[in-house]
């Protein structure tokens, strides 16, 4: 308690250069907390949203299907398997067929992924049972980015072109009944939406479909020639692009702390050269060298945890706000590919808060330690006269 006293009023008396480095160290807290919360929270955004746009519980996908490859479109179907075609029925299960495609708005020709999806299902978020109509034209939704680039409205009618199964080009009229908003570019990109059983008679391909998509919750089971991928296996994109992220925000944690305890450092330097006469006259009174060098450890240690105070007095607040407000992201950055939302909300997780606090803690209190062990080569005598060994 008394080298907590000493430690304290020690600071107190530095004056200016204390507050100095508590306000660099604090501002260190908060820029660590918001940036990595501001990842978090759009990892957590994106998952979430790509579970309920795009993968659900988890995917069948056929043996030939690769979504890098077009070209493996054309092989890459299959019936349903008996298990499989039940849990369809009973909606646990959304079969999807994919095929190339071409459709004329305005007449400029644009490739699209045709996709076949039953009206009726619920897993996905999708708003199917808008292909419900009673149109002569077949009906389709597009997502927004598709419309903005197509310049296609709700309502319009527009040429497909497509080719079947035994190689055959065919063309028809479809009606586009609901254009959908969505964070999540893998169902909206150049991609056309139609009722399943439609986009299976206009290919000849009754009953087959090229991936399955599983309820949240239901136990995968055997589905050959369809393989099984879980949600960890489909989001591991997201969590990689995050996990970059998280090490190129290591840089900036590296700028900003290098520069709080570099100050730190300095601080403590300056203390030991200009305090000789005051750690000769404790070692002289019967402080042990230990005993000071943890005096001085202590004083290091107390900046973090002042700073630590600081920042909960201007962090919270602001923290606080940006959770509630979120953070706009600009709309250039929602054409990457990537599951953007208009805005990011922060998650400001206990282990991230607590976490930083206690990591910057120890390197306070390690850089103010090495310092402090010139003190043990001290001679308590040339000390107070001022001079150092």
């Amino acid at each position: 308690m008394l080298a907590f006293n000493l430690a304290w009023k020690n600071l107190k008396g530095a004056g200016l250069r204390t507050w100095l480095n508590v306000a660099v160290l604090s501002l260190s807290y908060v820029m660590i907390i918001w940036y990595q919360g501001l990842l978090d929270g759009w990892q957590q955004q994106a998952r979430n949203d790509t579970i309920e746009w795009e993968i659900g519980g988890g995917q069948y996908w056929h043996r030939n299907y690769d979504p890098f490859d077009p070209f493996s479109l054309s092989h890459s179907h299959a019936p349903l398997p008996p298990a499989i075609a039940q849990l369809a029925r009973r909606q646990k299960i959304v079969p999807i067929l994919i095929a190339r495609g071409s459709v004329y708005p305005q007449g400029r020709m644009q490739s699209v992924l045709l996709k076949g999806i039953p009206p009726a299902q619920t897993i996905l978020k999708l708003p199917t049972r808008k292909l419900h109509t009673k149109s002569d034209a077949i009906p389709a939704m597009i997502g927004h980015r598709f419309a903005k680039a197509t310049g296609l409205s709700r309502g319009d009618r527009v040429m497909l072109r497509w080719r079947d199964v035994h190689g055959t080009f065919d063309a028809t009229e479809i009606e586009i009944t609901a254009i959908f908003h969505t964070n999540v570019p893998a169902v909206d990109a150049h991609q056309l939406w139609l009722p399943l059983n439609r986009l299976q008679s206009m290919l000849q391909l009754p009953g087959e479909a090229t991936i399955l998509v599983n309820a949240l919750g239901l136990k995968a089971v055997q589905a050959k020639p369809f393989i099984y991928k879980n949600q960890s296996v489909l989001l591991k994109d997201i969590d990689e692009i995050i996990r970059r992220k998280s090490i190129g925000g290591l840089v900036m944690y590296l700028i900003l702390l290098s520069l709080a305890l570099l100050a730190v450092f300095d601080t403590q330097v300056l203390s030991v050269f200009r305090r000789q006469k005051e750690i000769g006259t404790l070692i002289a009174l019967g402080m042990t060298q230990g005993a000071v060098v943890r005096l001085f450890t202590l004083e290091g240690a107390m900046h973090a945890l002042l700073a630590a105070a600081l920042a909960a007095v201007y962090g919270i607040p602001l923290l606080i706000f940006q959770a509630a407000n979120g953070f706009s992201v600009p709309q250039s950055s929602q054409d990457f590919g990537l599951a953007i939302a208009d805005k990011i909300y922060p998650v400001y997780g206990t282990s991230l808060i607590f976490g930083t606090i206690f990591i910057i803690w120890m390197a306070a209190t390690i850089v103010s330690y090495f310092p402090a062990r010139k003190i043990s080569a001290m001679n308590p005598t040339e000390a107070i006269r001022g001079k150092v060994r």
